[in-house]
Formats: C-alpha cells, structure tokens, sequence
C-alpha cells in the first residue's frame, strides 16, 4: 500500500516507521523542517525505544521517505493517515484547527486527482468530529462528496508512550470506524498481518471508544492510588492486595459490571464504598474517586427521574423492584430509591416483581420494608399485566420478565428501559434507553 502520513510527531512517527517495517512505501509529511530532516536522515525525531532502528530500515530500504509538500504525497499515495496533534483549549475542549487545515489541504490535492484517494483520521478528536470539521473542510476543498468521491474513516491508535512498537503489532482491539467499502478494505489490508480481535464500526463511535479507552484508563490509576494510600496507612502492602485483584478475570479483569445502566445497590457496594471513605476521612485522606463514585450512582437516579416526569404522567407502573433480577434483595436498591422520589412527589406507582411478595419476605429485608417501607403492600400487584394495562409510563428495572409482555404495552405508552431488554434497541419513539 502507498500511504501518506500527516503529522511526524509521536503517532505519526511511530505509524510510519511500523507501517515501511511492513512493507508498504510510507511519506511521512510535516510542515516542520525539526521533523522532516532527521526522518529524512533516517534519525528519529522523537525518543521512543526502537524507533531510531525502524526509521533507518525504513529510510534505507527506500519504503520511509518525508516531505513538506501535501500535493507530491497525496498524489503519489492511495490512503492518508491523519496524525496531527489536537491540544487542549484553555476550556478544556480540543483545539481542531490542524485537523481543519490538514483536511483541507488534502481536499484541494485530491479536487484534481483522478484515482479514489482515502483520508483516515487517527488524532484522538471528540465524537462527531470527524463528521463536523474534517469531513466539511474536506468536501468544500476538494469539492467531493465523503464516501463516494473519496473515502473517509476513523482510525483510533492506543500506543502507549515507551512502549508504542508493541502495542501498534499487538493492541488490545482494532478498530475500523468507516464509511465506504473501499477504505475498509484498505484498511484491512493494512492490518491483516496483526492477529487481534477487529470491529468495524461508524466513525462517531470509533471516537468515542479511543475516549471510552482513555478515561478508563484514568479512572484506574487513580482508583489504585487512592485505594493503595487507604490501605498502606492502614498497614498493608497495597500492591499484594491488587496483585489478587488482578488475578480475579471472572469478575475484577473481566466484562462483568462494564455495561451502561442504572445504578449500583444491595447489600455490598454502597455501604462498603462508604465504609472505606468513612475510613479515609480518619486517616485524613482525600478520597475525591471514592466519593465522587457514590455522587455518580445518585446522578443516575436521579436521570432516571427525570426521564420519568419529563413525560407528565402520573400513573408509573414498575416492572422489578430489588437491586437486581433473580432476588428478592431491596436493601438499597436503586429502583427502590426511585419509587420512593416518585411516591413521595405524589406519583401512583403500580410495582410487579415476582421475587418481591410480602407473604415472602423474611430477615433483614423484611426489616427493611418494615422500617422503610411500610406501604410496599399497597403498590405490588401480582399481575404484569395488571401494572401494564394500568400504567401511563412503564419503568423497565427486569429484563427477564419483561421481555414476555412487551407486546401488550400500547405503541402510545413511553418505555423507560434502565436495563437494556434488547441489545439492537436504541432510544427513539416512546422507547427511552437510559444510557442508549
């Protein structure tokens, strides 16, 4: 493949070193003379181990070269790879401006260029905006349509610093975020000797990912950090106790609890975080993670509420009650929360949940609903179809029982879904996915 590189800073230095070592015939094009001349020499213009031997190959074999000049490397190439910097603005969103200039430039190289010519972004660049800068410069310079005069893509990397070479032949995922056939083929072309798992998917959603990476990622260092300083004042060998963390890949390392929803309860989650930030506070640590966590499941209720009151009705019929399916635990269960604010605000609530019965409940949730919730008895209904024929909006909490009745919800009612009851759904209608 001939490819063109926009941007010899440190994405685009790396992709180009690694896609000549694969033998395709790579130009790397920078406005920088500090870039182009050590590329060009065949000395890296950043410090990243291996780097230096991989240019060199490269630059001696004939298959790396460098330029300034956007029309020789369009002209002479099939795919541009879009690898300029996209700092931060003083309000903290993303400076696109060379993304815009870039895109432009290779809009008006390829106005004249006879052959289907692929323009790839891999700058992290928020989602949509590939469809609302890029993709806009490159059709008013090049006076195209994106998908059928050239192609467009989103391409997102996730090479670590220092240990790039590695992670661009062995990633976690590929992911092809695309619009027309052409590029994707392009694409998997380029990618066919890395034996990872590959998605394709639209560009916004390839933008989001690379985000959905980064945060994760953020969130992790600092969940160690502020948990490791707990327990080191507490004694302990914080580094023992996430060593078996890390061992558990059912449920620590693993998909578990990594699906958008409602929010977390029952009888663990929520007391022991507040346990573990009461303790903090004794020691005199600032945990803002830990507390900012217990913030994060209120807001999702509260979401929840207002996607309820947003439609005006006041007869809610509830479907699931305690934390989650297959129990009959309500000991701070988000959905119990939920139909308290509804109840408590005046709204009439018609609750089924087969594993909630009051000739059943025995122990701590028993107290519970004695302490709690003594109007319970009055709200549940044995019957689905009796909350469903009753009820103005319907609150979908159970997947599991659920899924057999959705029929008999008229067209006309709203379908709050917190659980997702199908993975194809997304919001639309009177169908409202919390998070989907």
């Amino acid at each position: 493949m001939r490819i063109s590189i926009f941007g010899a800073g440190y994405v685009g230095a790396v992709s180009a070193a690694c896609l000549s070592k694969d033998r395709n015939h790579v130009v790397a094009v920078d406005p920088d003379p500090n870039k182009i001349k050590p590329l060009l020499e065949g000395i890296s213009p950043i410090i990243e181990p291996g780097l230096d031997d991989l240019i060199k190959s490269g630059v001696s074999s004939g298959r790396l070269s460098a330029t300034s000049d956007v029309k020789s490397a369009v002209d002479t190439t099939d795919i541009s790879l879009i690898c300029v910097g996209t700092p931060s603005l003083a309000d903290g969103g993303l400076n696109t401006q060379y993304l815009e200039r870039v895109a432009r430039e290779i809009g008006e190289v390829i106005r004249h260029k006879e052959s289907y010519h692929s323009v790839v972004v891999r700058s992290t660049c928020l989602p949509g905006t590939t469809e609302t800068v890029v993709i806009p410069a490159l059709e008013a310079a090049s006076g195209l349509k994106a998908g059928q005069g050239f192609g467009i893509a989103y391409l997102p990397e996730f090479l670590r610093e220092s240990t790039a070479i590695d992670d661009y032949y062995d990633p976690g995922v590929i992911v092809f975020g695309v619009v027309d056939t052409e590029t994707l083929r392009r694409l998997e072309e380029i990618h066919a000797h890395i034996e990872r798992p590959k998605f394709k998917v639209d560009i916004r959603t390839a933008e989001g990912i690379k985000y959905t990476n980064n945060a994760w990622h953020a969130i992790k260092i600092s969940f160690a950090n502020e948990v490791g300083n707990i327990l080191s004042n507490a004694g302990i060998d914080s580094h023992i106790a996430f060593e078996i963390l890390c061992s558990d890949t059912r449920l620590n390392i693993s998909r578990a609890y990594m699906k958008p929803g409602f929010a977390f309860g029952g009888s663990c989650l929520p007391k022991d975080l507040r346990a573990l930030i009461s303790m903090s506070r004794r020691q005199g640590l600032p945990v803002p993670l830990l507390e900012a966590t217990l913030s994060a499941n209120e807001i999702q209720i509260h979401r929840a509420y207002n996607m309820i009151a947003h439609h005006g009705h006041r007869r809610i019929g509830f479907v699931g009650l305690s934390f989650k399916p297959d129990t009959d635990d309500l000991r701070e269960s988000p959905l119990v929360e939920l139909a308290e604010r509804l109840y408590g605000r005046g709204y009439q609530l018609k609750i089924y949940d087969p594993n909630v019965r009051m000739d059943r409940l025995t122990g701590a949730n028993e107290s519970f609903v004695r302490s709690r919730l003594p109007h319970l008895a009055d709200l549940l209904n044995d019957s689905i179809e009796n909350v469903i024929d009753n009820s103005d909006v319907i609150v979908v909490g159970n997947r599991a029982e659920m899924n057999g009745s959705i029929r008999r919800i008229a067209s006309d009612v709203p379908i709050i879904d917190l659980v997702r009851m199908n993975s194809d759904q997304r919001s639309q209608g009177n169908y409202h996915g919390i998070c989907w």
